[in-house]
């Protein structure tokens, strides 16, 4: 099993949480673009910009911050936070 936490932050409060599960044998990186994706379905986002400095942070901790940069509209939040919580056994 596959865990992801999704996590909108404000003046370091917690405003919205979920979590994404999925059970396929798909790539570490397909599941979790999958996961972004449900994320900003459920948040009713667009869809972040991968930055280098977001891609560095998520491969050494598993968990990468989206600021305003990441987005092209504005956004009522300071980031969206995801972390992987759970890994493929395999």
């Amino acid at each position: 099993m596959f865990r992801l936490w999704g996590k909108l932050w404000k003046d370091n409060r917690l405003l919205k949480d979920t979590t994404y599960c999925e059970d396929s044998s798909d790539t570490r990186t397909h599941k979790v673009f999958k996961g972004l994706d449900s994320f900003c379905y459920e948040f009713d986002l667009g869809r972040p910009i991968w930055l280098d400095s977001n891609i560095k942070e998520f491969k050494h901790h598993s968990k990468a911050r989206f600021y305003q940069d990441n987005f092209i509209e504005e956004i009522p939040f300071d980031y969206l936070e995801i972390q992987v919580i759970e890994e493929d056994d395999s």
